[in-house]
C-alpha cells in the first residue's frame, strides 16, 4: 500500500469515517472516467482543486462536484484573497500528495478548504484517496466534518 493511501486511510479511521476504499483503473483520473468506474454521476466525484492563496502563500482547497469548474474569480472571492496556480511542489508539500492523487483528507499540515454545494444533493460522494488510482466513497456531511470545508459558491 502507498504512504498516501495509508494516510488516508488512517485519517479516515481517526475521524470515524464510514467509508468504502476502491482500487480503480486509469480511468479514475477524469471525473467523467471515475464515475465510469465506481458507477455514479458524475456531479458525484468530488474533485480536490488546489490553489496558491497569493497573500497566504498556501495551498488552498476547492472540493468540486465532478461535473463543475472553478470560477476563478468566485473562488478568489470565497477566500477572501487573490489566487494563483498551486505547482507540484507546493502541492506536494503542504498535501503530501502528487497532482492527480490529492485527497480532500490526509493532509500534511491543515488546509483552508471549501466545498461545492452540489455534493451535498447526494447520499454518497467519492474523492481520490491519495493515489490516482485509488477513491473513497463518504456521506457529504461526514466529508464536510472530516475537512472543516465551508459550503460556498466558487462555480462556474
Amino acid at each position: 500500500m502507498s504512504k498516501s493511501l495509508a494516510r488516508v486511510r488512517a485519517a479516515l479511521e481517526a475521524a470515524g469515517a464510514s467509508t468504502e476504499i476502491r482500487e480503480t483503473d486509469d480511468r479514475a483520473r477524469t471525473a467523467m472516467g471515475a464515475a465510469e468506474v465506481v458507477g455514479c454521476e458524475v456531479d458525484q466525484i468530488a474533485k480536490s482543486i488546489i490553489f496558491r492563496g497569493e497573500l497566504t502563500g498556501h495551498a488552498v482547497l476547492f472540493l468540486t462536484a465532478g461535473g463543475n469548474r472553478v470560477d476563478a474569480g468566485k473562488a478568489a472571492a470565497v477566500a477572501g484573497q487573490p489566487l494563483g496556480k498551486a505547482d507540484a511542489a507546493l502541492i506536494r508539500a503542504e498535501t503530501g500528495f502528487a497532482i492527480g492523487g490529492v485527497a480532500p483528507v490526509g493532509h500534511l499540515q491543515g488546509i483552508e478548504a471549501y466545498i461545492d454545494p452540489r455534493l451535498s444533493q447526494f447520499d454518497k460522494v467519492w474523492a481520490a484517496a491519495g493515489t490516482p488510482r485509488h477513491l473513497f466513497s463518504i456521506a457529504p456531511g461526514e466529508l464536510i466534518r472530516i475537512t472543516g470545508a465551508r459550503t460556498a459558491d466558487f462555480t462556474a
